[in-house]
């Protein structure tokens, strides 16, 4: 009898220590740290996605496209963000622009309602998305990725949402292509910039699109992520140089509540 009783509260401990970690894994530790910053990526980047990508022997980015292909409807972009924003907020983190600070990115696509847009970033495709679905017709949104395997998955998250002609992907790095998109791609000036790559990138890469004469009068520069992780020699240089007029949106990173936001740089020429 003793020996049985062992086991039942053996098992009832199993059970309520499982129990506790699940609680602590998909409420508690989540609803702590989405106000630091430091501590979301972390846990994040770091715990969850090298726990899951062993678990399950895939990536994130191949997850969230997962959830694109069961959730979204084929060739219907905006229920392509509404499935990588549901996926985000309730199943797994990622670092896409997300749909708070993706409202502001709306608006601002839809003031400048531009012919030509270059993505610095295109992760898995997400703000791509967002941005190609606002576009007027023989608009075209050239999207730069360095890593080959996010441009792989964005390519099929892309297809999905059916915006592959509006959409031109290339894969390398920024500082390579930039000099080349006049040439490439036929464009003699870039009507709308989002930033959204490597933070440290933004700076240098805005001089060489201005170098590269990309910019005219009334060209608009938007850049996420200024505050956190934050791209404070980016955001000095648009607020204090005399070709740019910048405004500020303050909103959260995506997916918590820590502060971040858009910047939204008009060049004047």
């Amino acid at each position: 009898m003793s020996c049985c009783r062992m086991l039942l509260t053996l098992l009832y401990s199993c059970i309520g220590g499982a129990a506790l970690l699940y609680v602590l894994y998909r409420w508690l530790i989540p609803a702590v740290v989405q106000y630091h910053g430091g501590l979301v990526l972390i846990w994040h980047d770091v715990i969850v996605e090298r726990m899951l990508n062993t678990l399950t022997r895939s990536t994130r980015p191949q997850r969230l496209l997962g959830a694109v292909q069961k959730s979204a409807t084929r060739g219907d972009p905006c229920s392509v963000v509404n499935a990588i924003d549901q996926f985000c907020r309730h199943t797994e983190w990622a670092m896409n622009v997300g749909d708070e600070k993706g409202c502001i990115l709306d608006s601002v696509v839809s003031e400048v309602n531009p012919a030509t847009v270059l993505e610095l970033g295109t992760y898995c495709g997400y703000s791509t998305v967002r941005i190609a679905r606002l576009l007027p017709p023989h608009a075209k949104l050239i999207t730069l990725e360095f890593n080959p395997d996010f441009a792989a998955i964005a390519r099929q998250v892309i297809a999905w949402a059916g915006m592959e002609e509006k959409v031109h992907l290339v894969e390398g790095a920024s500082g390579e292509w930039i000099p080349k998109i006049k040439e490439q791609f036929g464009v003699k000036a870039l009507d709308l910039v989002f930033l959204d790559h490597w933070k440290d990138q933004y700076l240098p890469d805005t001089k060489l699109i201005e170098e590269c004469g990309l910019l005219r009068k009334g060209s608009v520069l938007l850049a996420d992520n200024v505050i956190f992780p934050g791209a404070p020699q980016y955001l000095e240089y648009v607020r204090s140089s005399q070709q740019y007029e910048s405004q500020y949106f303050k909103s959260h990173l995506e997916y918590t509540k820590v502060e971040d936001g858009l910047e939204k740089s008009v060049f004047l020429g």
